[in-house]
């Protein structure tokens, strides 16, 4: 019994780590999943007319920020279907990563910039939004 008793001692740290490690791998896919969970996407409105996008112009002496705002420019309707990874749904009130080019918010911001810049590129190749949604929520998958 003495025997054991010792070997119970001895199981138990590790079986009472393995349960720690557990916990701590279940919690760590949790949050690695939340952000993209969260990453809901809008449905794009159909009249598209009413929305504008930022004059590139305004940004002429930033020559990407205005490559990005032309690109956003001729593909409104899919910036509409797309969550922005930058959070600003939350922080501004976005409604779409459009909505961050129809002012200066998209030029002050990496995220924006490159998720437009993926839209437009996977747009012209012919991909459906849905496939444009998954690559950009890989991208920021964390």
């Amino acid at each position: 019994m003495g025997r054991n008793r010792r070997e119970q001692q001895q199981v138990s740290p590790l079986i009472r780590y393995g349960v720690i490690g557990l916990g701590v791998v279940v919690l760590l896919l949790g949050l690695a999943t939340t952000r993209t969970a969260n990453a809901h996407h809008p449905a794009p409105r159909d009249d598209m007319s009413v929305l504008t996008v930022e004059s590139s112009s305004r940004y002429a002496a930033y020559p990407r920020i205005a490559e990005v705002y032309d690109m956003a420019a001729a593909i409104p309707q899919v910036l509409d279907g797309l969550y922005c990874h930058c959070d600003c749904s939350k922080h501004s009130n976005h409604r779409s990563l459009l909505t961050c080019f129809q002012d200066d918010h998209g030029a002050a911001c990496d995220v924006c910039l490159t998720e437009a810049a993926l839209a437009y590129r996977m747009t012209n190749e012919g991909r459906s939004l849905k496939e444009i949604r998954r690559a950009v929520d890989d991208l920021y998958r964390r």
